[in-house]
């Protein structure tokens, strides 16, 4: 199965200015992260962010929050590791439309009835990366896999402290059903085609 436009959305973990300088190959990892969200904002692809007690952590890097905020994106501040239990599964999935107050129309014949509007269905591909590998990410996607998303875990934008615990989180991720990706796998399974409109300028970002 490839990665669909236009049923992805794209979560960012915890890019945070207190955190990032102590991860593991952290400049490859925020510059992948830029370029995830303006591959996103190129193709348009929601995003979300997600920042862990930015009280203490503060907020995501300058760079990071301006290609989020330039692609339309908000921030969820949290304080468990797993943004999915701060609420980020009702931002991923559509309202629920609820039913029409007042009225008698369950009464009406069915023949004058009004069908009812299919639910919509949202974007089921979460594209995720993010800090630390081996906790926030690693909860968030793990609750998300649970909440029935299909969840594509970018490895190039991902990092914690330490190399053995970015790894192990990978391992396990894999091992309940994500699928592991790259920023540029991702760019091209979006756009499929070299005949897409935007081609030249993700192909700019990429390289």
């Amino acid at each position: 199965m490839l990665l669909d436009a236009d049923d992805s959305q794209l979560v960012l973990v915890d890019y945070q200015l207190r955190l990032m300088p102590v991860i593991f190959e952290n400049t490859q990892v925020v510059a992948n992260a830029v370029r995830l969200a303006r591959l996103a904002q190129t193709l348009q692809v929601p995003v979300w962010a997600t920042a862990q007690n930015p009280d203490r952590l503060g907020p995501n890097v300058p760079e990071l929050q301006a290609a989020i905020e330039a692609a339309g994106g908000k921030t969820l501040s949290k304080m468990h590791f797993s943004a999915a239990a701060d609420g980020l599964g009702d931002w991923l999935r559509p309202p629920v439309r609820k039913p029409a107050q007042g009225g008698n129309a369950r009464s009406l014949p069915k023949h004058l009835q009004k069908p009812a509007e299919p639910e919509p269905e949202g974007r089921s591909m979460i594209v995720i990366a993010g800090c630390e590998a081996h906790v926030c990410l690693l909860q968030t996607a793990l609750e998300l896999l649970e909440e029935e998303f299909d969840v594509w875990v970018v490895t190039d934008a991902c990092s914690s402290r330490s190399e053995r615990n970015r790894d192990a989180a990978f391992d396990r991720l894999a091992g309940n059903g994500a699928e592991l990706v790259t920023t540029e796998m991702v760019a091209f399974e979006w756009l499929r085609t070299a005949e897409h409109p935007v081609f030249k300028d993700v192909l700019g970002l990429v390289k």
